[in-house]
């Protein structure tokens, strides 16, 4: 069963999730796509975990306000508005989630990033840290929920079924048609 985190609060920069984690490389091609399994991917931890998360996706170059999406009741997604870089936002919703006693831990592996957050008191994790954490809680979860699957032994064949006489004309249909 999942632990209680109630004041533990994840902010992603995606864009470079995306470019670290292996399966969402090879979707970078198609950003709506990668953007879309990494929210999937993240919701399912977040919700197993019981942590709030926040997806911070750069659109510095556009010229849209910022948006949100909420997802969940504990998964949000942002897009930058306007002048905005996903790592001043995220620097902002620490600083303010930090001021409220809030455990923020900041997700990126971006090297100025990460001594600008530890400098507003927050934890950092580095984009491949997170991955190991969800490949680990996946395992987890299919342990805890799907349990061992055991195959059957024997395999359901038709002839086991069937009388003798039936068996043989089907054998003879067979043959036939070879």
């Amino acid at each position: 069963m999942a632990r209680q985190r109630d004041s533990e609060y994840y902010l992603i920069d995606g864009y470079n999730v995306i470019n670290a984690w292996p399966e969402l490389i090879r979707l970078r091609g198609n950003l709506d796509e990668a953007r879309d399994v990494l929210v999937h991917i993240l919701t399912e931890y977040g919700a197993f975990e019981n942590y709030e998360m926040t997806i911070v996706f750069d659109a510095f170059l556009t010229e849209d306000e910022e948006h949100e999406l909420q997802i969940t009741d504990r998964m949000k997604v942002i897009y930058t508005g306007a002048g905005e870089t996903a790592d001043s936002c995220i620097e902002r919703l620490a600083y303010e989630s930090v001021r409220t006693s809030r455990e923020v831990h900041v997700v990126t592996s971006d090297g100025a990033e990460q001594s600008a957050i530890l400098g507003a008191g927050a934890y950092r994790i580095s984009s491949r840290e997170l991955w190991r954490r969800v490949k680990k809680t996946k395992k987890r979860i299919a342990d805890e929920y799907l349990g061992e699957v055991t195959l059957p032994l024997l395999r359901n064949e038709v002839g086991s079924r069937i009388d003798s006489s039936t068996a043989a004309k089907l054998d003879a249909l067979r043959r036939n048609r070879r």
